[in-house]
């Protein structure tokens, strides 16, 4: 009985270390976007070098969640529970590289001569922002209505970026000598628009771990 107390406690820590880390990204996200809109390269700076700090947050869940695994051995609803904490860390490690890469592009901006950043770019944020949220909240209650509605948030970001991407090329025609400009507002949406899909990975990982069946949420 004390083992198993003890191995319920040892989920439960690491569940919590996968919200915080959630968080983390969404906040790296959001700095790297308000660098985009200011020009902030010290805040774009912050966002690369912080990003290290969430390689040790993945690491840090992977090998307790490991550890637990060999240690443990579980079967059954628990293993599943310990390969979705490897899933949903794996993916948001990778939403925040998106972050970097943002904060990258802003550098590589902010060198450039003066640009208008288009608002869809921020509006496009703030629904994976909502995302991140709504991930959250369905893999602390194992709600599976709520892990399927992620997909269709993400074919919201989907769509505000295949627009974004013909209007920059729209303006790229227009405006000439803003190519490089351009090219890595486009890079930005881009990023922005994986983190959705990672998200939406996420969401099959919850899937997973309620009903036991891979899930795919892109069809």
């Amino acid at each position: 009985m004390v083992a198993r107390e003890q191995f319920s406690a040892d989920l439960e820590s690491i569940q919590k270390s996968i919200i915080s880390f959630a968080y983390e990204v969404d906040t790296a996200l959001k700095q790297a976007i308000d660098a985009l809109y200011e020009r902030d390269s010290d805040l774009a700076y912050k966002v690369i070098e912080n990003d290290e700090l969430l390689n040790e947050r993945d690491q840090e869940i992977n090998e307790a969640t490991i550890q637990l695994i060999a240690m443990q051995q579980p079967v059954a609803t628990d293993l599943r529970r310990l390969v979705a904490f490897l899933r949903v860390s794996s993916d948001l490690e990778r939403m925040g590289d998106h972050a970097k890469n943002i904060a990258k592009s802003v550098n590589r901006l902010n060198v450039l001569s003066a640009y208008e950043i288009p608002p869809a770019i921020r509006d496009m944020q703030e629904v994976v922002s909502k995302m991140i949220h709504s991930a959250v909240q369905a893999f602390e209650e194992e709600d599976v209505s709520k892990a399927r509605k992620l997909a269709d948030l993400d074919n919201v970001v989907d769509s505000m970026y295949g627009e974004l991407f013909r209007d920059m090329l729209d303006e790229r025609k227009a405006q000439s000598g803003k190519h490089q400009q351009t090219m890595q507002l486009v890079f930005v949406g881009r990023f922005v628009e994986r983190v959705g899909d990672h998200i939406t990975n996420i969401g099959e990982s919850i899937l997973y771990l309620v009903k036991g069946t891979a899930v795919d949420l892109n069809k």
